[in-house]
Order: C-alpha cells, then sequence, then structure tokens
C-alpha cells in the first residue's frame, strides 16, 4: 500500500486487543504510527520493537488533561492523518452493579467523545489533508443486552455520536474528513477473556479488516459477515419479543 508511506496514524488505546494489532499493522504497512494508553511499559516496549510506531504517550481518556496528551503526541508525529480510538471497556453486570456501569459510561461514552471530539477538531482545522477518523463500537448498539446494560448502551452513544459527526461534516462542507463506525462481535481480546461467547474473531483477522476498511473509506463496517447476518436478523425482531429473549 504504497499510499500509506508519508502518512501519521494516532492509535487510542493501543496496548491490548484490537488497538494493538491495528497500530503493528499500520506500522509494518508503512504508516508513521504514535500510540497512546495508560500502561507505559507496553507503549515503551512497541516503540522499541516496532520501527514503524515512531511515538508515544500515556493517555488516560478519563482524564480532563487527555486531549493534552493527544495534542503532544501529534506534534511528536509532525501531522496525524488517521485518529483510531479502540479505547474501551466492558462488563456482563447483571447485579447492575455501579461502580461497574458508571466506569463503563465514563470511558465509552465521555472518554470517547473527549478525544474524538478533539480529533475532529484537528482534522476540521486541517482541510489541506484527507483525513480518516475511525472508532470501534460494536455489534452490541444494535439491541439492548440486559446482560450489560451500559457497554450496549455505550455503544449506541458512539455510534450515534459518529453519525453526528457524518451530519456536521457535510454542514460545514468538510469534505476532506471520512467518519468510520467499525462494529466487531466478539473479539478475542482481555475485554472478553475467560468467557464462554460463540462465533468469537481472531484479533490479527479483525485489524486486518479494519485496516482495509479505513483504506476504503467505508461509513459503517461490521465484522464479519457472520456477524452482518447476525445483526440483520436482530433488527428484525420487535422490541416486545427482544425484551423476552435471554441473551448473555
Amino acid at each position: 500500500m504504497k499510499s500509506d508511506y508519508n502518512k501519521s496514524a494516532v492509535v487510542m488505546g493501543a496496548t491490548s486487543g484490537i488497538g494493538y494489532e491495528v497500530a503493528l499493522l499500520l506500522a509494518q504497512r508503512g504508516w508513521k504510527v504514535g500510540i497512546a494508553g495508560r500502561r507505559e511499559e507496553i507503549l515503551s516496549q512497541m516503540k522499541k520493537e516496532h520501527p514503524g510506531i515512531v511515538a508515544y504517550e500515556v493517555v488516560d481518556v478519563n482524564s480532563p488533561q487527555a486531549t493534552e496528551g493527544l495534542q503532544r503526541l501529534i506534534a511528536q508525529l509532525g501531522q496525524m492523518d488517521l485518529y483510531f480510538h479502540s479505547s474501551g471497556i466492558g462488563f456482563q453486570n447483571l447485579s447492575l452493579d455501579a461502580e461497574k456501569e458508571l466506569s463503563t459510561v465514563e470511558t465509552n461514552c465521555l472518554g470517547m467523545s473527549r478525544l474524538v471530539g478533539e480529533a475532529f477538531r484537528y482534522f476540521a482545522s486541517h482541510p489541506e489533508r484527507e483525513a480518516d477518523l475511525a472508532v470501534i463500537s460494536s455489534i452490541a448498539r444494535t439491541k439492548g443486552l440486559g446482560a450489560a446494560p451500559a457497554y450496549s448502551a455505550s455503544k449506541r452513544f458512539t455510534s450515534h455520536y459518529l453519525e453526528c459527526l457524518c451530519q456536521q461534516k457535510r454542514i460545514r462542507h468538510l469534505d476532506h474528513i471520512h467518519l468510520i463506525d467499525i462494529r466487531p462481535g466478539f473479539v478475542r481480546t482481555p475485554l472478553i477473556e475467560g468467557s464462554r461467547f460463540p462465533m468469537q474473531l481472531d484479533a490479527k483477522e479483525v485489524a486486518a479488516e479494519i485496516v482495509r476498511a479505513i483504506a476504503q473509506h467505508k461509513g459503517v463496517v461490521t465484522i464479519n459477515w457472520l456477524y452482518r447476518l447476525l445483526v440483520w436478523f436482530w433488527q428484525l425482531i420487535p422490541r416486545w419479543l427482544w425484551v423476552r429473549m435471554r441473551i448473555c
């Protein structure tokens, strides 16, 4: 992918799971990559082991200073052509533990909008360059999941936030910005470690599909075809029936 050379990407949430794999893949394909997350030892090791990863910043998306970390990372890269947001948490929470619910909302809604909003503002102020802003939501945004209330609701929030930004970029004639809503199913990452969820996807394969979707400027991508079929079926189920189903 020759067009990827001389382009710079920021991966937020790069220390594990999908973010980690996407950061490595972008670096392998010639991107100049800046990574961010909370675990400095992993960030530092990634930079040492992978020449394409040229900068890192320790960033907690829940901190009011998180946007400053993103700005420093962009300054180290010199520019940003792609912002990829993969920072999120989630729990199965049938007991409705308040700490789990609120921390999920804080990270997946407040933290996401804090950093994605900052990336959008950056891209809006640089109309001379084509830009991609890609965010992980989830197939969980399709229906309310009783086993994971805050998680599924937060992913609905994420998806709607991106839809709003899509409309805003049209209103403001920011045609150089491409927004990508990425909706994976269950991926074998630390987020679902130890679970028995069916149809678990390999994180490397998911990362490859994500990078392809970004290259094609897809507006919405559900990964993979089995989950596209599942989501299509879910959307046909009326609410009165859905709430009577046991989905865990």
